[in-house]
């Protein structure tokens, strides 16, 4: 790692990236511990409060804009508060939502978190609550998607891909992506934790271990499986790169041409949470790459981004200033 990627951060604001996929509202529900139901032996909790913030592909739409990117959200919302809540959140981060359609047929993707706490303790998770459809889009909707991505795409910097397997990207918008971007020479990246072998042609792959071994039919990956398992990968998708990420390991870029690069982490101390932490990594990854940064000075930088949202509780960001501090931090 080099203390060569801070020039890149001032760069980042001057990026148009597009992120295409499953935008979830992360809702968290807080509650003092009151006392044990008398009809169940559950806790009873005192509301306190309830938040909304952006999740699954919009948490990476929300790293991207925290990073000064000009970010346009393309996906679909249902026609509930949720849906409003997560927009309305997303423009007042100077987020361009043309993209993002109503579907009105379908729910709002939420995951509800309930949270609980006795008097100046720190809130835990008891339980969440998913909400969502896996149907197929309508087709309506879907033709509404492809046609604002060809009207959209060439003049964007970089594209994501973030597939949760809630339906959003279908085979027609899949193939769409990839064709476009490959004749128009943007990078884009695919972070897919079901269906990634469905990506034949995309630029660059995110995988955690577990995502990368489940897509190659193994169960969990040892010592130089990885390396095995990223080549094979590289080979069936005709992908360029591939990030696997590797938790307390730190991350490892592989390249087709045969080299590979590992990355370790870069505070180990302060780890509070690392929900979302993917999302960070490439969002920050796919802005410093149309800054102009090489693959492993993007995953580099990536890498410090992510560092630095794990100290956070949920799923959080970080802003430009937060990255230098973290480099600087890394290199004193």
């Amino acid at each position: 790692m080099s203390r060569n990627l801070v020039p890149y951060i001032d760069k980042l604001q001057d990026q148009k990236i597009m992120i295409i996929g499953d935008m979830v509202a992360d809702v968290y529900l807080e509650g003092k511990i009151a006392r044990i139901s008398r009809e169940a032996p559950v806790l009873i909790l005192e509301h306190s409060h309830e938040t909304v913030v952006p999740g699954g592909a919009a948490n990476a739409v929300n790293n991207a804009a925290a990073l000064g990117g000009q970010v346009y959200a393309v996906g679909v919302v249902g026609p509930d508060n949720a849906g409003e809540q997560l927009s309305h959140s997303l423009r007042d981060k100077k987020v361009n939502t043309d993209g993002l359609f109503i579907d009105t047929v379908r729910p709002t993707i939420t995951k509800t978190r309930i949270m609980a706490g006795g008097q100046a303790t720190v809130r835990q998770q008891i339980v969440r609550i998913d909400r969502e459809s896996k149907e197929p889009l309508d087709t309506t909707i879907e033709q509404k998607l492809l046609t604002y991505i060809e009207a959209t795409m060439q003049t964007m910097s970089a594209v994501i891909i973030s597939d949760y397997g809630s339906m959003t990207i279908s085979p027609a918008i899949r193939e769409q992506v990839i064709s476009a971007c490959n004749r128009a020479g943007i990078p884009s990246i695919v972070d897919s934790r079901y269906d990634i072998m469905a990506y034949e042609g995309i630029r660059l792959v995110k995988q955690n271990e577990s995502e990368a071994a489940a897509a190659t039919g193994l169960k969990m990956l040892n010592g130089s499986q990885v390396q095995q398992t990223a080549e094979l990968m590289l080979a069936k998708l005709k992908a360029e790169v591939i990030l696997i990420t590797q938790g307390p390991d730190g991350m490892t870029l592989f390249n087709r041409n045969g080299t590979h690069t590992h990355i370790p982490v870069t505070n180990m101390s302060e780890v509070y949470d690392v929900t979302g932490a993917g999302d960070t990594v490439v969002a920050t990854m796919m802005l410093a790459l149309a800054a102009g940064a090489d693959y492993i000075e993007a995953a580099c930088l990536a890498n410090f981004a992510a560092g630095v949202v794990v100290r956070k509780p949920g799923t959080a960001t970080t802003s430009p200033q937060e990255l230098k501090a973290a480099i600087g931090e890394y290199y004193e």
